[in-house]
């Protein structure tokens, strides 16, 4: 079994190189997490960039919420996308629905044009479709989708362990080839049932931030969390 692929929410350089010392192999960049996560700037991601070398997925949405917004805010977020791009960003996520609870095929569309085949995460509105299975049938073969951030439940992981060890037993049906990446008021408690189930990929925010959001991603937490997904897996 590959190891578990271990995601941090980062808010700049102090962060990332904190995240990378403990263990995580990836970095999700957002600023403003008041508002669940917005896009960063270009001079974030540029600074976060050369205080790390593991992957960063950039976060595409500015405003609060699933919804891509005005025309005119797609095409503000989709000048985003590209600057970043002209930065060296190579890997983002984003996510929109829209008024029905179906994955708004538009904007999506657009950002995908934008990032140009880039590796992408569709993150929790996956969460708050309608329908789970009919918005991953929309999404298959969209160029660059090979995530799904979701906790299996709007409430969080602890409601949505149930779903996600259903989803990922239905791993590479269509619809259902990306890599599930579990987050979303994750605990360590929840990994054993987790990593059981087959699910092998995690994301964390808060989880490593003693302080919580107003103080920095401590090293010792994240260690913490990369021996437990290291652990052996138990056999029932």
């Amino acid at each position: 079994m590959s190891r578990p692929i271990f995601e941090v929410i980062a808010l700049g350089a102090e962060d990332a190189a904190a995240a990378q010392e403990g263990g995580a192999d990836r970095l999700e960049l957002v600023t403003d997490m008041a508002a669940d996560g917005l896009t960063p700037s270009r001079a974030t991601f540029g600074a976060i960039r050369a205080a790390v070398d593991i992957p960063l997925r950039v976060m595409l949405r500015l405003s609060d919420g699933f919804s891509a917004g005005s025309a005119r805010e797609l095409d503000a977020l989709c000048e985003a996308a590209q600057g970043l791009r002209a930065e060296g960003a190579e890997e983002f996520v984003l996510g929109f629905l829209d008024g029905r609870g179906r994955a708004d095929l538009d904007a999506i569309h657009a950002l995908v044009d934008v990032i140009d085949g880039c590796g992408w995460t569709f993150h929790r509105a996956l969460d708050r479709t309608a329908d789970r299975d009919a918005t991953r049938l929309q999404l298959a073969g969209l160029p660059g989708l090979d995530t799904y951030l979701t906790a299996g439940s709007p409430a969080g992981v602890s409601s949505g362990l149930a779903v996600l060890g259903e989803e990922a037993a239905r791993s590479g049906e269509p619809g259902y080839e990306p890599t599930l990446l579990v987050g979303g008021g994750l605990l360590l408690e929840h990994l054993p049932v987790l990593r059981a189930a087959g699910l092998h990929g995690f994301h964390v925010g808060g989880a490593v931030r003693p302080a919580g959001w107003a103080g920095p991603v401590d090293v010792s937490a994240v260690r913490t969390w990369r021996a437990a997904l290291d652990a052996p897996v138990a056999v029932a």
